[in-house]
């Protein structure tokens, strides 16, 4: 991980911690600060060791095995030896929406969550791509940075919640805005979590749509595959996304359904951006059209 990461990354923690503690300061003032502040450090431990397995349980994501997709182990293999980082596990998620995302501490340890929709909705091309993303963003340890973050959002909302139906603490004087910080916190702490997972998504896509491009070989590969999953997103709901919306932010493409008053507050870039850069990108490099049979990847479809 590069200082300029390392310091990015240890801010987004600290700023999580930070509104983790406000929360339990209006909950319960000093005490309910202290109580956060313990919470929080245990989140974030536990989030290190267990938030990749904790993510891809939520989403019912099971290993997908070389014998049952060979190709795409073939192409992730090949794709891993580029980015010069280990091979990662890979899994699927029974959804019919077309995304990914990646999870994991280190490269060592990292896993690469796709969806039956993907495989079904993409060529190999564009698959390929969409891995070469994902990878990226396990090369520059974005997914540590993603997956505690997601993990420490959710709690936050947990906490908010507490507050919510529990109200302030006995005494009043503990609680330094009563009933009504106890309302606030409810209110705008989930929004403030956003808000975090907004900053860390948004900044680390471009530089992985770029980066993943240079992996695949192919930026206007990647470029069809965010159009399309975009498309096909807007009208095919995940019902574990929306259950867990701390989660968004992990995936290649926001999960969230088109109708869900969760997805005004967009954890990545607008999709129409990210294909103009990658367009961008090919052309730069004096890339014609789609790779065909005799590009990197070919343009059949592998499942």
């Amino acid at each position: 991980m590069t200082m300029s990461n390392l310091i990015r990354t240890g801010v987004l923690l600290a700023a999580l911690t930070a509104l983790f503690m406000g929360v339990g300061w209006l909950i319960g003032g000093g005490g309910g600060m202290l109580i956060a502040l313990i919470l929080a450090a245990a989140t974030n431990l536990f989030a290190y060791w267990n938030a990749d397995r904790m993510v891809l349980a939520a989403y019912g994501a099971r290993p997908i095995a070389r014998a049952e997709a060979p190709r795409l182990h073939d192409i992730v293999a090949g794709l891993a030896r580029r980015a010069a980082i280990p091979m990662p596990r890979l899994f699927l998620i029974d959804s019919a929406q077309p995304n990914a995302f990646a999870t994991g501490r280190d490269p060592a340890h990292a896993a690469v969550a796709v969806t039956r929709g993907l495989l079904q909705a993409l060529d190999e091309a564009e698959i390929a791509a969409v891995i070469g993303h994902e990878l990226s963003h396990v090369v520059h340890r974005d997914t540590l940075t993603m997956t505690i973050t997601a993990a420490i959002a959710g709690a936050v909302g947990m906490l908010a919640n507490f507050a919510f139906f529990l109200g302030p603490s006995e005494d009043e004087r503990d609680a330094p805005l009563g009933m009504a910080g106890a309302l606030l916190v409810a209110m705008l702490a989930p929004v403030a979590a956003l808000l975090v997972q907004m900053a860390i998504s948004r900044t680390r896509e471009y530089e992985a749509d770029r980066r993943g491009a240079e992996i695949s070989g192919d930026p206007r590969a990647l470029a069809a595959a965010l159009d399309k999953i975009e498309r096909l997103a807007r009208g095919t709901a995940v019902a574990d996304a929306e259950r867990h919306p701390a989660t968004a932010h992990l995936f290649i493409v926001n999960p969230l359904h088109g109708a869900s008053l969760v997805r005004l507050f967009a954890t990545h870039p607008a999709t129409a951006e990210r294909v103009r850069r990658l367009e961008a990108m090919a052309a730069a490099r004096g890339l014609g059209g789609r790779a065909g049979p005799s590009g990197p990847w070919g343009v059949r479809r592998i499942a």
